[in-house]
């Protein structure tokens, strides 16, 4: 399973977790893209998801999914290692997935490599997630994941306000969609992306490392949006400040805040 493969975007690489354990890091061009435990679909090794865990665990609750009458469905915006559908999938019986891989070859040596559970319950849809998201039915989903990257920036088509709204459209009610945003020390993505989903949804919110928010260095801010409010009271941030990585939330109007003076992201002509 280890080594340099071939997949259609260039190339992908397999490399043990030098801590040890059966732990495995994917590279796609030389980039860190996930991290897998085939011991423990549960531990997740990526500061950003470890945040966007208890989104999870506050807002849905497994205990209000019993996987026949109820269960939760999940579409994953750029697939990578499935780090995340390994986590729902363990996490949620009967959970429904799909995740949206532009790039078939990888598609299949993450299927092939790391144990990814089969469909139903996590079907890998080879495509290009900004023409995917369009194309699905109103009020379909619960939670909507945008992890897709090209390089170290998101593919501007899926971070206007139209792609926002197609979102808005699927998730149905009590949804949320959750965004993983890389950015510069400047900002100024960030606060672009903040400003477009203050445009399309009622509540949106930020979690960060404070380093990250206060402009001292390149990092991830996962967003999350939705238009009723967000589970995040006491418990949900002291889960943040608790991380190996402590996060901060921001919420309400201090999100305005942080997005004053950006505009939302509109299609290019």
């Amino acid at each position: 399973m280890l080594g340099e493969f071939p997949i259609d975007t260039g190339s992908a690489m397999i490399e043990a977790d030098p801590y040890g354990g059966n732990r495995y890091i994917l590279k796609v061009n030389g980039v860190p893209s996930s991290h897998v435990d085939l011991d423990d679909p549960t531990y997740l090794d990526f500061e950003y998801m470890r945040w966007m865990e208890p989104i999870f665990t506050f807002g849905f609750p497994a205990s209000d999914f019993d996987g026949r009458a109820r269960k939760l469905r999940v579409l994953h915006l750029g697939g990578g290692g499935c780090s995340m559908a390994r986590w729902v999938a363990a996490s949620y019986e009967n959970a429904r997935q799909v995740v949206v891989e532009l790039d078939a070859k990888l598609a299949e040596l993450v299927r092939t490599s790391f144990d990814v559970p089969r469909a139903p319950l996590v079907r890998l849809r080879v495509g290009d997630a900004g023409q995917v998201l369009p194309t699905l039915s109103d009020d379909s989903r619960d939670v909507i994941i945008r992890d897709v990257f090209a390089g170290s920036t998101t593919p501007r088509e899926l971070t206007t306000v139209d792609y926002a709204r197609h979102a808005q459209r699927v998730l149905d009610g009590g949804g949320v969609y959750i965004m993983n945003c890389g950015d510069t020390a400047d900002l100024a993505g960030a606060k672009a992306e903040a400003a477009t989903l203050l445009e399309v949804f009622e509540h949106v919110a930020m979690i960060a490392d404070p380093p990250m928010l206060k402009g001292r260095r390149y990092g991830n801010i996962v967003f999350l949006a939705s238009d009723e409010p967000l589970a995040l009271g006491a418990a949900f941030e002291r889960n943040l400040r608790t991380a190996p990585l402590p996060a901060q939330l921001v919420s309400g109007a201090s999100v305005q805040r942080f997005a004053a003076g950006a505009s939302p992201i509109i299609p290019q002509a």
